[in-house]
């Protein structure tokens, strides 16, 4: 069951974070095959865990766009075999998962009908957080403050 969220009172406290918001307003209602994990072993690396049984690594196709990693699988037949049962589900699927700025796909492994993708947060050096100083307005460091150690020419 869904229920109509209204994210008004953060839109006035938060700047940038449009897209998490549409995000969360349009959100689909997936189906909930093939099942997965979602692993955080440390701040920024992740791991997804899929359960593929049934396919083989010729029949998985893993896409990772801006913001987007797409897991698809769609099993090809071998022979053409009469089943008197068919349990287990080997219908074609596709699972998007959204992903946040700068995550990078590192690897994907397949072993015992899991599918796992490891996935890190590389933050370029220029967007990591860093302190400004505050200068006086003739340009000198105020008073007590450390100055930045002057390379040689």
């Amino acid at each position: 069951m869904r229920t109509a969220s209204d994210f008004s009172p953060l839109y006035r406290s938060s700047i940038g974070f449009d897209r998490i918001f549409d995000l969360l307003e349009n959100a689909p209602q997936t189906d909930s095959w093939p099942p997965y994990d979602i692993e955080r072993s440390d701040e920024n690396s992740y791991r997804v865990t899929i359960a593929v049984a049934g396919f083989s690594e010729d029949d998985l196709d893993i896409s990772h766009e801006p913001n987007l990693l797409i897991v698809s699988g769609e099993r090809k037949e071998q022979d053409k075999v009469e089943y008197l049962h068919r349990g287990l589900p080997v219908r074609p699927f596709t699972r998007r998962f959204e992903l946040a700025d700068h995550m990078t796909v590192t690897g994907a492994s397949l072993n015992n009908g899991l599918l796992k993708i490891d996935l890190v947060r590389e933050v370029p050096e220029e967007m990591k957080p860093r302190r400004i100083t505050i200068t006086r307005e003739d340009g000198a460091p105020k008073a007590g403050q450390v100055e930045k150690p002057k390379q040689a020419a």
